[in-house]
């Protein structure tokens, strides 16, 4: 029988309430399955533990993180604690130590979730955003001169490599090829006249070797309209780090909202562990009230499943979430509903 070593980081907020769940779920589809089990290692980082020592995590937590076959995390983000120090010296410090350059983000809408549009069918918003994760607008390059000063600049740099953008599409082309699905890239190639260019230039060249694949190629503006007055146009998405995190947040606002949004950050070659994560963030308002949503990081969970190669339980996992939004009975009050916390948990388990 296959042993998973999972890194958990809970984190802050809601974070360690609605992995809780989750856990439960990989558990239940491990003891139904009877072909692999996972076991859990816990680690405190986040803002408390920052507000403590000084620092989002261990000195040597990427050396303790690198042995995991994948890292489940929570929610990064605390009252106190800037978010550029909170999400630099934890999340993209791990994004980028484990150089998980491919952040998967669905975007569907499931039987039961609410959507805001008029006149669409659920079938129509069902799209996987594949995300550039390692470079781009959030590469970290850049300078601050003069500061306090009448003549202060600020300069941050976005940064496109030939290797970051070729593989980005190769993988996007392949999943493409593999769902027999039309692939978008998105840029904005009319003003960001080197970087988007390029980007554009690179889609043209890597698609030459998948002719197989219907391409499309919007400016983000165009693509942002079109997300909510035509969704059925976008199947599978390529576009860059910056874009990707915008637009995918206008995806869980037409999809059901920010509690029913996961994410994977992949490190496809599997050199390095890979992380998965609901992204609605900690929510610190709510925190220990046992009303946060589950069911992003029970996605999360689903989407852990699949990379792992049990495709077969991570669609069980959806479906039983998506059989509690259909059922209606047992949600938490961001969808409606009076459930707590952990009774929905327990009911994606005992549909499981």
């Amino acid at each position: 029988m296959k042993t998973y070593q999972i890194a958990v980081i809970p984190g802050d907020g809601i974070g360690p309430e609605v992995l809780a769940e989750g856990i439960k779920v990989l558990e239940r589809a491990a003891e139904r399955s009877g072909a692999f089990r996972f076991r859990f290692t816990y680690f405190p980082w986040g803002c408390e533990y920052y507000l403590e020592h000084g620092r989002m995590m261990d000195a040597d937590g990427m050396e303790r993180l690198a042995g995991f076959d994948a890292i489940y995390l929570g929610a990064v983000g605390a009252p106190g604690v800037p978010d550029h120090i909170s999400l630099w010296d934890l999340l993209l410090t791990i994004r980028k130590g484990f150089d998980q350059y491919v952040n998967l983000r669905p975007v569907k809408l499931l039987r039961g979730a609410p959507c805001p549009l008029k006149d669409v069918r659920r079938e129509d918003i069902d799209m996987t955003f594949v995300r550039e994760n390692s470079e781009g607008e959030y590469a970290g390059s850049g300078s601050w001169l003069y500061k306090g000063k009448p003549n202060e600049v600020v300069i941050q740099d976005g940064v496109f490599s030939r290797a970051g953008c070729e593989r980005i599409m190769r993988y996007a082309y392949e999943l493409a090829r593999k769902e027999k699905k039309t692939l978008t890239s998105i840029s904005k190639g009319n003003a960001l006249n080197y970087s988007m260019v390029f980007w554009d230039q690179m889609f043209r060249e890597v698609g030459r070797e998948y002719p197989d694949v219907e391409t499309r190629s919007y400016l983000v503006d165009a693509a942002s309209m079109f997300m909510v007055k035509d969704p059925g146009r976008f199947q599978i998405v390529v576009t860059s780090n910056l874009f990707g995190d915008i637009l995918t947040d206008l995806g869980a606002a037409i999809a059901g909202g920010l509690g029913l949004a996961a994410g994977a950050n992949l490190n496809p070659e599997r050199k390095y562990p890979s992380m998965f994560e609901p992204i609605h963030g900690s929510a610190p308002d709510i925190a220990g009230k046992s009303v946060a949503d589950p069911l992003a990081s029970i996605w999360a969970a689903s989407q852990m499943l699949d990379f792992f190669g049990h495709e077969d339980w991570g669609r069980r996992v959806l479906d039983a979430v998506e059989a509690v939004l259909e059922d209606g009975s047992c949600l938490t009050p961001d969808l409606g509903g009076i459930a707590s916390t952990g009774q929905v948990g327990d009911r994606v388990v005992s549909l499981l």
